[in-house]
């Protein structure tokens, strides 16, 4: 832990995040985008397809409502 210190620049009249600031946010990047690229592999894999209810009468939509009546 002692190494990244080192690449922490400290100046007393500017306050920046550094190198060490840069490579946090980059590694956060890569991270988003790996996680983001996995997403859309799962995604594509899933059918969305609903199987129809055995149990709905032969001539109702399975998304409508009921008849009241």
């Amino acid at each position: 832990m002692t190494h990244l210190v080192t690449l922490a620049e400290v100046d007393k009249d500017k306050v920046t995040p550094g190198v060490l600031g840069f490579i946090v946010f980059a590694v956060m990047a890569l991270a988003v985008w790996g996680l983001m690229k996995s997403m859309n592999r799962h995604m594509g894999k899933v059918d969305f397809k609903e199987a129809a209810d055995p149990d709905a009468e032969p001539g109702t939509d399975a998304g409508s409502a009921p008849a009241k009546g």
